[in-house]
């Protein structure tokens, strides 16, 4: 496991909290610790209605990473696509247009996992 594998919930909330921000949607997380060769320790997937939104959700999650804990994604994929990842090696970040989420199905791919919904309040 990670050197950072204590604050595990400061992060993840970090990410939630700049989704809710930015208006995301269908926000879960799924946990993979009790899962055996797991991709990473967790998921955290939502949606946006728009590319715009999507990159959005993904610039604040990098800013405000940044800011508060000075960490800059490992691996960064699809920019300019329906579905954007963030790689922070033991969180990976799925951002995906609703469609897309829909077609790829991430959470029953990885059912086998703990899912949680995450209550984004709409601000």
């Amino acid at each position: 496991m990670n050197m950072l594998e204590d604050d595990l919930p400061e992060r993840i909330k970090i990410i939630t909290d700049e989704i809710s921000n930015k208006k995301g949607e269908e926000t879960v997380t799924i946990n993979f610790k009790k899962i055996q060769s797991p991709p990473c320790d967790f998921f955290v997937i939502c949606s946006g209605n728009s590319n715009r939104q999507i990159q959005s959700i993904a610039k604040g999650i990098e800013k405000k990473f940044f800011e508060k804990l000075h960490i800059k994604p490992w691996q960064k994929e699809g920019k300019d696509s329906n579905w954007i990842l963030i790689d922070y090696v033991d969180i990976v970040v799925h951002i995906f247009k609703k469609e897309t989420r829909d077609f790829y199905d991430l959470q029953g791919l990885w059912s086998d996992g703990i899912i949680k919904k995450i209550n984004c309040e709409k601000k």
